[in-house]
């Protein structure tokens, strides 16, 4: 089981940047899989990027590709998504998700993913 809680939303212009957190409670000994998603009002829900604690290893939306850097914070628990030269394209409540059943390989379904954060919203103004 996995609780997460996300910090760091806000409103910024264009070209601005903002940095997401995800402070991640685990109660497992397992290593697993994180994921930012997103999702705009009257769209789907959006894998932005994802992380194995693992390995390390990330991957990103084609839309956020460079960026938006996914990374594990000073402690083990938290997970960042530094994301620059935001669009208003990007504005959307970001949400930081845990699949505990996967270790290595960390896909952007949602549907691999069932534990979930409340969300902290993102507003880019042109």
């Amino acid at each position: 089981q996995v609780h997460l809680v996300e910090s760091g939303g806000g409103s910024v212009q264009a070209g601005g940047s903002l940095r997401l957190s995800c402070v991640h409670y685990r109660y497992t000994y397992r290593d697993y899989c994180l994921a930012w998603f997103r999702q705009a009002p009257g769209k789907e829900r959006e894998g932005v990027a994802t992380f194995s604690i693992a390995l390390g290893s990330t991957s990103y939306a084609d839309s956020v590709k460079g960026r938006f850097t996914v990374s594990q914070g000073n402690g083990k628990n938290t997970l960042n998504l530094q994301m620059n030269s935001l669009q208003p394209e990007d504005t959307a409540m970001y949400y930081c998700a845990a699949d505990p059943s996967r270790t290595y390989y960390c896909g952007r379904d949602e549907d691999d993913y069932n534990y979930w954060g409340q969300g902290t919203q993102v507003t880019v103004s042109s």
